[in-house]
């Protein structure tokens, strides 16, 4: 009897284990009727261009001190070609892309198309087609092409990226090292993230494996709807490493709707210099706690200028919509139509403001530099509790500078405290909430003598053309 009770607790027991594998195995995603559903819609995008020159393009060299050069790569390989008889040798490159209407129009990367004379599209049916280029935008790396089909094509169904969830399932389709239809899936990273010289898109991070020939394919999520477009990878070899990134179906969608009404995108822009604000310099302007875009500086005439916004102000929101990184003021006004009129919440002096102003149109921007401003050390100045000499500027240096009043930096001691540099000009002292402009190296010492050995202090700093806040963490007991 106990032989059968024992042997009866055994095939309970492997019941309840069964029973476990299989809900485990029902909670393993199937991709099988996503790809049949949703493959047809992508398509493989391989492109030809001339070479102009004959110099050939150095490989990017897999060493540790050309790293920069693999940061954010663009994943779409350029095969130079060898010698070659004729007078019109060709560069071919290789990408993705996904049909977002029967009647021909497809999304891929800007930077798959950019350059082209000749762009071939082809369907998993092995159907072929010259595409042209309806627009391109540089600054999403989006573009719109479009094939003429006799048939209606099959097209994507698209999802709303906010509703995306960190750790959920997604899928890539597209055409890595050519290999056409090639599917892979991971989950979800991140969202919102901000990439080097990417200003106006929040990435979907995801670690599906993407390589080079994914550029401009679809990212689906388990519904087969897209979520967002494939446009980079972080490599340090050129290939997969974990960490893929795409742009959301939204923003793509916008820019192709602007890229057909207009062929190019309209985005706003109010004329401000902003960093981010860190814990020190939240503490400094008396802010609650960091967040906001602090403003460096100001343009002349521009949309904020006019609507009031003062150098030192942080803006908190736009528009409605809460600033909580330097980086989301970009993307909020970007996406605000030119001439549209918004609210502005900005931080001044320990009290918030609204303002109000007119949006602009953002022009291609226009690269200037000056040399810094250099000035002599006078030998009989002594180093304040920052550990830095300074000086008045001059009647000259106030002219050309276009400055009321400054200090420049004329040495830098050793134990100075503050990240500045010889021939800076220091512009204003903050200190809990309050801004003084800083006119006199006697009123600049008056001000951090009363000051506690290890308190947090922020500097606005002018070097050539540009302004900055730097933060200060504690005095020395010199000076």
């Amino acid at each position: 009897m106990k032989w059968v009770r024992n042997r009866l607790a055994l095939l309970a027991l492997a019941f309840v284990f069964a029973g476990s594998a299989f809900a485990q195995g029902r909670e393993l995603p199937d991709f099988v009727k996503l790809v049949e559903d949703q493959g047809a819609a992508v398509v493989n995008i391989s492109t030809t261009q001339a070479v102009r020159r004959t110099a050939s393009v150095p490989q990017v060299p897999g060493v540790e001190d050309e790293e920069v050069q693999e940061f954010f790569r663009r994943f779409i390989p350029r095969q130079q070609p060898g010698p070659q008889q004729g007078p019109r040798p060709e560069s071919r490159s290789l990408g993705s892309g996904f049909i977002i209407s029967g009647d021909g129009y497809i999304l891929t990367n800007a930077h798959v198309v950019n350059g082209a004379d000749e762009i071939a599209v082809k369907l998993t049916d092995k159907r072929e087609y010259k595409a042209k280029v309806i627009g391109a935008d540089k600054r999403t790396d989006v573009a719109l092409i479009k094939i003429d089909a006799t048939a209606s094509l099959p097209s994507v169904k698209f999802a709303d990226p906010n509703r995306l969830k960190v750790g959920e399932w997604v899928v890539a389709i597209g055409s890595p090292f050519g290999f056409e239809n090639t599917v892979t899936a991971g989950i979800v990273s991140a969202k919102g993230r901000s990439l080097p010289q990417e200003n106006f898109v929040p990435f979907i991070q995801t670690d599906v494996a993407i390589n080079p020939g994914n550029s401009g394919g679809p990212l689906f999520n388990m519904r087969g709807e897209v979520v967002g477009m494939n446009s980079q990878i972080y490599s340090r070899t050129g290939g997969f490493m974990g960490l893929s990134f795409a742009i959301p179906i939204d923003v793509a969608l916008d820019v192709q709707k602007q890229l057909r009404d207009k062929g190019r995108v309209s985005r706003g822009r109010i004329g401000v210099v902003i960093q981010e604000v860190s814990r020190d310099l939240a503490t400094s302007f008396g802010l609650d706690r960091p967040r906001g875009a602090l403003v460096n500086s100001v343009e002349k005439g521009s949309p904020a200028d006019k609507a009031g916004v003062e150098a030192t102000d942080i803006i908190v929101k736009f528009d409605g919509k809460p600033v909580e990184a330097s980086n989301d003021l970009p993307r909020i006004v970007g996406s605000t139509r030119p001439g549209a009129t918004a609210q502005l919440e900005v931080w001044r002096k320990g009290a918030a403001r609204t303002l109000s102003l007119t949006v602009g149109e953002l022009q291609e921007e226009r690269l200037a530099s000056r040399d810094t401003p250099r000035a002599q050390k006078p030998a009989e100045l002594a180093a304040n509790r920052l550990g830095l000499v300074v000086s008045e500027l001059t009647s000259k240096q106030k002219e050309d500078l276009k400055l009321a009043n400054g200090l420049v930096v004329t040495e830098v001691k050793p134990e100075a405290r503050a990240d500045v540099r010889r021939g800076d000009v220091l512009l204003m002292l903050v200190h809990k909430g309050q801004h003084t402009e800083l006119r006199s190296s006697e009123q600049l010492n008056r001000l951090l003598a009363g000051l506690d050995k290890s308190a947090v202090i922020t500097l606005q700093v002018r070097r050539g053309e540009a302004v900055a806040f730097v933060t200060v963490s504690g005095l020395t007991d010199k000076g």
